[in-house]
Order: C-alpha cells, then sequence, then structure tokens
C-alpha cells in the first residue's frame, strides 16, 4: 500500500503533477517576458500561463455536432496523463532518483509523443478542415525530430554501457546520471558536443514554438488541431503543453549537464531549476525572438540535414572511439 500512495504522490505531487505543472507554467510565463524584453515589448505577467488556464476552466465546453465524441474528450485527458508520468520518471540528482527507478530512456522515447498523438487524435476528431491539415503537419514535424532523438538517446546509453563495462548501451537514466556525477557532465565531452547541439534544437520542435510551431500557425490554419477547443478541454491541452516543456527540458539537463553543488537537497533541486531556465533560454526564448515560421518542408529538412546528422557524428564517434 506504501508503494501505492509513493507512486500517486510522484505522479501527483513531485516532480511529476503539481510540482512540475507550476515550474513548468512559469516557465512558459518567464519565456514569455524574455521574448518580450527581446523584442522591445512589454509583454505579460509571468503568471498569464496560470489566468489563462484558471479562466479556461470557468467557460462552457463545447463540442462540435459532427465531432467524433469520444475521441474529442478523451484526446487531451491523455495527453496531459502521459507527460504527468514522464515527469514521475525523471531524477533530479540529488533530490529524486525517478520513481521507482524505472526512468528508461526507452519508456521516456516512447511517451514523449503521447502530445502530440493527443492533439492529432483531437484535431482529426473535430471534423474541421484546419484540424485536419494540423494533423498532417504536427504528423510531419513529429517523425521529423523523433529520428534525431533516438539517436541522441543511443548515443548516450552507448557511451555509458561502454564505459561503465556493460558492454552494451545503458538505457537507465539513473545509471546514466551516476555516471556523470563521478566521471563528469557529456556535455562538457567532445565527442558528446554534437549530440548536445542536436539536442538543442530537438527542443523547439518537440515543443512546438517558432520556427516550428508549423501545426499549429495561426496567421495559416488558425491554431490548426486546437481550433475546435475551448474552455476545459483547451486547458487540458496547455497544461499537457507545460508539463512537456518541463520533461524535456528536465530530460537534457539529465543527459547533458547533471549534478549537485551540496548535500542539501533543496539547493540541488534550485539548482536544477537554474539549468533548466538556462536551457530554456537558449533552446527557446532567444529563438523565438529572432525567427519567424518554417514552412513544413522547411522543418523536415532542417531536422533531417542538421541534428539528425550531429547526433549520427557523436553516435559514430562513441562506436569507434
Amino acid at each position: 500500500m506504501s508503494d501505492v500512495l509513493w507512486a500517486l504522490f510522484h505522479v501527483c505531487i513531485f516532480p511529476g503533477g503539481l510540482f512540475a505543472l507550476a515550474f513548468a507554467l512559469y516557465l512558459k510565463g518567464l519565456d514569455r517576458i524574455l521574448v518580450a524584453r527581446m523584442q522591445r515589448r512589454v509583454g505579460p505577467p509571468v503568471i498569464q500561463p496560470l489566468l489563462d488556464i484558471a479562466k479556461l476552466l470557468t467557460k462552457e465546453t463545447l463540442i462540435p455536432k459532427t465531432a467524433c465524441k469520444s475521441v474529442f474528450l478523451y484526446a487531451p485527458v491523455i495527453g496531459m496523463t502521459g507527460m504527468a508520468a514522464c515527469a514521475a520518471f525523471m531524477p533530479i540528482p540529488g533530490v529524486f532518483d525517478g520513481m521507482y527507478n524505472m526512468g528508461d530512456l526507452l519508456v521516456l522515447f516512447y511517451l514523449l509523443p503521447i502530445p502530440a498523438l493527443a492533439m492529432m487524435l483531437g484535431g482529426s476528431s473535430s471534423s474541421s478542415p484546419f484540424g485536419a491539415i494540423g494533423f498532417s503537419r504536427e504528423m510531419l514535424i513529429m517523425l521529423s525530430y523523433e529520428v534525431p532523438l533516438l539517436m541522441i538517446l543511443l548515443t548516450v546509453a552507448m557511451i555509458t554501457g561502454k564505459a561503465t563495462g556493460l558492454g552494451t548501451a545503458d538505457f537507465s537514466l539513473l545509471n546514466i546520471v551516476q555516471y556523470q556525477l563521478n566521471h563528469g557532465q557529456f556535455g562538457l565531452n567532445p565527442i558528446m558536443i554534437p549530440a548536445f547541439v542536436a539536442y538543442l534544437m530537438f527542443l523547439p520542435g518537440t515543443i512546438g514554438v517558432p520556427p516550428f510551431d508549423v501545426a499549429e500557425a495561426e496567421t495559416e490554419i488558425l491554431e490548426g488541431p486546437l481550433l475546435e477547443y475551448g474552455g476545459p478541454l483547451l486547458a487540458l491541452f496547455q497544461i499537457g503543453s507545460a508539463l512537456k516543456t518541463f520533461v524535456v527540458l528536465s530530460l537534457g539537463v539529465v543527459l547533458f549537464f547533471p549534478g549537485t553543488i551540496c548535500d542539501i537537497w533543496i539547493f540541488n533541486l534550485v539548482w536544477f531549476m537554474v539549468k533548466v531556465l538556462i536551457f530554456m533560454f537558449i533552446a527557446i526564448s532567444l529563438l523565438r525572438s529572432a525567427t519567424g515560421r518554417f514552412r513544413i518542408d522547411q522543418a523536415m529538412v532542417f531536422y533531417f540535414k542538421i541534428p539528425a546528422v550531429l547526433a549520427l557524428i557523436s553516435l559514430v564517434l562513441v562506436m569507434v572511439v
């Protein structure tokens, strides 16, 4: 019984659930402020994402007459739940080792596409032509960034397995973190720098921010898959998006720059959050403030030409060195 209660605590409170959501909404609010300042605008308050969700939760739920009702209703719930589970698996060095040490890279690789799949299902079930266009765009961009992500994860697992004498890839997040705590961070290893750069390029695509927001593209397809959503259902999509932001940024820290500064867990938690903020500023805020939107073909070519090649370089170096 205690194991079940602890599992619920990790999924619903920390590091998933309330903690992940609160920090993710703060990240989104801070990102909007940073982008506004860099574009010489005032910008909204940092709690604006929270206010948006609170307002949506008070609205009426409307379902199109021609929509597939069950898929339309459950899609945002599935997307949010998948990311809450991912957050619970995420180890925080010096604070939390991951729920039951189940933080396997392969598990995360299969869970990370859930919000995109939920958006595609919800958009296609709405019977809106804009949702159908958004579905096809989301599917293409997801296939594009999943290829370099798989090679990045395989590279990290291979170098950990070889260094620890396992002889094969080690996909345990806990082992990956522990090895770096003992032998140095992968982000400072010359062999792993191409993979690290590729991961930074993966982040805006999977979060869906400019220049890779082609699936929603307000000025082209009016939010695409989310066009028919409103009220609590749209709030669930926004919560899932916020949780995914926390998960992918935290995963980048875990894979390349884990570390502790002392034996006091609260200071280690703050240090982890600072590194997540730095990742967000470099990979998301700077890019959003300086770029427009790619066409879907440009986004696909970019991911197959640059991040995929960089990840492949690191993978080959790990295998031959």
